[in-house]
């Protein structure tokens, strides 16, 4: 099992968000759907210790989160937000910030590559660039830090229909090329059909019926 969450209890802002949550991940890929506010972000940032529970436990691997290096942990699962959020500077020094920071070197035209960007665009600067184009500074930044899973938080619902059906196909290509396995949020039934094999529906911070139909 990739993840498992028992028991799982978060709040934000002085809400709950998730409660009594308990549920599996497979590796693979796995969409996270149901309405806004019902705790699909804050579980992806649950995954790699970007957000606690306040009771309750999550593994990874088997293992409890807490038993982690956090940094250790957010190179082997690799965040990617729902807007860019893109550093001053080049592609390029994007790209090779988070593996700077792990004391490690970056491949740029790989993680360039990986994420359907040419070199070329390795000397542009970042914050210039189309939302789509973004949108994949931030995959290659992430997809640098050689991570063995991505946590993707509704990836696509900035871009336009092309850039959209682009990344979708990027995704599909990293799962097939490189084994990655990915856990996504959309509320685009469309979508989780494309690209994912099962799907988890939360409502009102709990696991539901898949109001998607079973897709899987």
């Amino acid at each position: 099992m990739l993840f498992e969450c028992e028991r799982v209890r978060c709040s934000r802002g002085g809400d709950v968000v998730l409660e009594n949550l308990s549920l599996g991940v497979q590796a693979g890929a796995t969409c996270v759907a149901g309405p806004s506010g019902s705790g699909k972000s804050t579980l992806l940032r649950l995954f790699n210790r970007l957000a606690e529970p306040e009771a309750g436990a999550i593994r990874y691997r088997g293992r409890d989160l807490p038993e982690y290096d956090v940094l250790a942990l957010r190179r082997d699962v690799a965040f990617v937000p729902q807007l860019p959020a893109l550093l001053e500077g080049t592609v390029a020094e994007n790209v090779q910030y988070g593996p700077r920071l792990a004391g490690t070197q970056a491949d740029v035209p790989e993680a360039l590559r990986l994420a359907g960007l040419g070199e070329g665009f390795a000397d542009r600067v970042a914050r210039r660039l189309s939302v789509g184009e973004q949108q994949r500074v931030m995959l290659a930044r992430a997809l640098a830090l050689r991570p063995r899973v991505l946590l993707l938080d509704e990836p696509t619902s900035a871009l336009d229909e092309r850039s959209k059906g682009a990344v979708e196909a990027t995704l599909l290509e990293l799962r097939e090329g490189l084994g990655l396995s990915y856990v996504f949020v959309t509320h685009e039934r469309a979508q989780a059909e494309r690209l994912a094999d099962r799907i988890l529906w939360l409502e009102h911070g709990r696991l539901s019926e898949d109001a998607f139909g079973a897709l899987r």
